[in-house]
């Protein structure tokens, strides 16, 4: 353990204490652990590599996403005395781990109760502390299953978002087929009463026209009967507080979102949807649910009596099931997405969150946009306005706007009076097009009452 900490401090310091402005890397000490934080101004990373490479927290706005348990905090136990003990230390926070899981046979992982890459050191180094900030979390070969993990965790200095390089390596001497899975807990006890849960917690992601589960959705765990799965405009979603157990979407849209409707803070999760391959169970997004009753693993040399109740739902993302050959390695790339909306959450876009749709109608100078949005990227928004051939009339700077600040558009544009269309794009502060917010058709009037 020391050797992996110091070796990391040694690359820390060979990059010099002097970090840029925009983003840095340091040491830190986290609920008692060793860890590493990477920041810039507008998000904190926080990482103990001792504990399964574990990204812990992520701080967003002076908000923490990330659940953490209270009961084990400052703690660390080996794999093997968690095999000893047969119970999983669930500390929190976010991990990779090996698909499909089950005790069917040697090609399913039985779980996380200790395993090396759940709860096993990771060395850490630093790969880049410049414009983008990047660290390499390494586990160990896990004998159990023939594979290694490597993560890499970056930022930049523009904006919150946090991009996620995840190699699977075949150390074994035989080929394998697995899937990799990252496993993000987020906390939905209630920021007033952290006994009680947030009664505002919603997980989405888009669901299959083509199915193959019933309704769109599998319980793998809990019961069928829960009120806190359904399906409406297009996407599954969970409410955390009631619901309780795992269920499987077979989505293909390539985001999941975590809602708090209580902070109105939101976390977008994208990955990469491959339709020809195959997915663990078919599933390429989880959801897990603690429901109301879930209680803390007592710490260890205690009983089970005053144990209280913790809170977390996990978003899950599975990449495609992957043969490899003896020393082969396949990567999963995901990126997160920290911004601002509550529960009127209604989609994502490449650009960020929408809560209420982009709306347009004639006014007496031109005409009137509105709409309620979270913003991924610092910039601005800009409306572009077409005529019924399709062609592009003009271009309206708006307002400016941050990922830490609800948009809630209400603005009258001058415009051509034969725009009969309107889109409206992010733009970044050098100048990128991050993609579309929403794109509608220019009513006559406010008919729809905004």
């Amino acid at each position: 353990m020391r050797t992996m900490l110091v070796a990391g401090l040694l690359l820390f310091r060979a990059f010099g204490q002097s970090a840029p402005a925009g983003c840095k890397i340091a040491n830190t000490e986290y609920s008692g652990w060793q860890a590493v934080e990477m920041s810039n101004p507008w998000v904190t990373l926080t990482i103990v590599p001792q504990l399964g490479g574990r990204l812990m927290q992520v701080t967003f706005g002076g908000h923490d996403y990330l659940f953490v348990n209270q009961q084990l905090k400052g703690q660390t136990h080996s794999p093997e005395e968690s095999a000893a003990q047969r119970r999983w230390f669930n500390y929190g926070g976010d991990k990779i781990w090996p698909m499909p899981e089950g005790n069917d046979d040697e090609r399913h992982w039985p779980g996380a109760e200790g395993e090396p890459l759940d709860s096993g050191p990771f060395r850490w180094q630093v790969l880049q502390q410049d414009s983008t900030c990047a660290v390499r979390l390494t586990g160990p070969p896990d004998a159990a299953i023939g594979q290694q993990y490597v993560r890499d965790i970056s930022i930049g200095s523009a904006s919150p978002v946090i991009s996620f390089h995840a190699v699977m390596r075949n150390v074994s001497g035989y080929p394998q087929t697995w899937s990799e899975q990252s496993v993000s807990q987020y906390n939905t006890a209630d920021a007033r009463n952290p006994s009680q849960p947030n009664p505002d917690i919603w997980g989405f992601t888009p669901v299959n026209p083509r199915s193959v589960y019933l309704n769109s959705y599998h319980i793998h765990t809990g019961s069928a009967s829960t009120p806190g799965y359904s399906v409406r405009d297009g996407l599954f979603a969970v409410h955390a507080g009631n619901a309780g157990g795992e269920v499987w979407i077979d989505s293909p849209g390539e985001w999941l979102a975590v809602v708090d409707g209580a902070s109105e803070y939101t976390m977008v999760e994208r990955f990469r949807y491959d339709r020809t391959a195959e997915y663990p169970g078919q599933a390429t997004v989880i959801f897990y649910t603690t429901g109301q009753n879930r209680r803390a693993a007592p710490p260890p040399g205690s009983d089970n009596s005053g144990r209280p109740a913790i809170h977390y739902m996990e978003a899950e993302v599975n990449s495609p099931m992957v043969k490899l050959e003896p020393g082969e390695s396949y990567a999963m790339d995901t990126q997160w997405y920290p911004t601002r909306m509550g529960s009127e959450f209604k989609s994502a876009t490449y650009a960020g969150v929408v809560g209420r749709a982009l709306t347009a109608w004639k006014g007496a100078d031109g005409i009137a946009v509105t709409g309620k949005f979270g913003v991924f990227f610092p910039g601005h928004l800009e409306l572009r306005l077409y005529g019924a051939g399709g062609a592009r009339l003009d271009v309206r700077k708006l307002q400016e706007v941050t990922p830490l600040d609800l948009v809630d558009l209400q603005q009258g544009v001058p415009a051509p009076p034969e725009t009969v269309r309107v889109s409206l794009h992010l733009i970044d502060r050098e100048g990128v097009d991050r993609g579309p917010l929403g794109e509608t058709l220019v009513s006559p009037s406010n008919s729809g009452g905004n």
